[in-house]
């Protein structure tokens, strides 16, 4: 045996050899860079909580911790969920929620958008309405049920004025503050440009309040989706989570009692999340 075959790979045997042992390597780094992108892209931890939750609410149920009638079983309130939409009415009742929530929302939105822009653009209308915006800005949201009840009644036109309010509240003071705190220098180069006042807020105010704008539509959704389950409760029954959630509690049905509130707080959350996406997306649109 020659000393060239005992101390190893010689000429191009020796690249073909450390590429050979490379890849492992570089294959191994790929996966760990995966691994960490897939760690930052799908964070665990809200997870790990929400079954730490469902845990202890199958050990409380299991081990007796509150009593049978008063906690249902997670298998129990999945069962009355599965019994709902293939036999009952729980889809029906979620779309008309729905219905009322969006045509309210939509109303209170725009007339926020609308006056809050309004106040934002002009300082003496802001001093002269302002002041009544704020006031009815204080007042507790739940102290207009009895008048919208009495001018719109109780059925659908009652519900949707009502939650229309809940929304308009947040979304018009947000806007107001967002467009005056627009900076002067905008509104001096847009006079230089020789801008029109809807060109002016269309291209500078607007963009320059969207975070403003966004708080306030957050707090809209929050607003109304309260405005629309205390208007199904307190308001005639209708066709709805709320009227569902009336049912259960006059029958004792404690499971679709927490089968309704799942509900309204996965809607809750799908709502949330929505504004969120809408408003990264925008505000990165608006950076570039």
């Amino acid at each position: 045996m020659s000393i060239d075959a005992l101390s190893g790979p010689t000429g191009d045997a020796a690249p073909q050899a450390s590429s050979r042992l490379a890849a492992p390597s570089r294959l191994a780094t790929a996966l760990r860079g995966t691994g960490h992108a897939l760690g930052r892209s799908l964070d665990w931890r809200p997870w790990a909580s929400f079954g730490a939750l469902l845990l202890l609410w199958f050990a409380a149920h299991h081990f007796g911790w509150v009593e049978r009638k008063y906690l249902p079983s997670p298998l129990d309130v999945v069962h009355r969920l599965v019994v709902e939409v293939t036999q009952g009415t729980i889809l029906f009742d979620l779309k008309e929620t729905l219905r009322r929530n969006l045509a309210g929302l939509v109303i209170g939105v725009a007339a926020g958008l609308a006056l809050g822009g309004l106040l934002g653009l002009s300082g003496r209308l802001g001093k002269i309405v302002g002041p009544t915006v704020l006031a009815q800005r204080q007042t507790a949201l739940f102290a207009w049920v009895p008048l919208l009840s009495m001018w719109f009644g109780g059925a659908d036109p009652g519900k949707i004025a009502f939650i229309a309010v809940a929304a308009f509240q947040p979304m018009v003071v947000n806007t107001w503050r967002g467009i005056s705190l627009v900076p002067a220098t905008y509104r001096e180069l847009s006079d230089v440009l020789l801008f029109s006042r809807w060109t002016y807020f269309r291209l500078v105010a607007v963009p320059s309040a969207l975070p403003m704008i966004f708080t306030g539509l957050h707090g809209a959704l929050i607003y109304a989706w309260l405005a629309t389950v205390g208007s199904e409760l307190f308001l005639n029954i209708a066709p709805g989570l709320g009227g569902r959630l009336n049912e259960g509690s006059q029958l004792f049905e404690i499971d679709l009692l927490f089968l309704a509130i799942l509900l309204f707080g996965l809607v809750g959350l799908a709502y949330n999340t929505l504004a969120e996406r809408a408003e990264a997306l925008l505000v990165r649109w608006h950076a570039r």
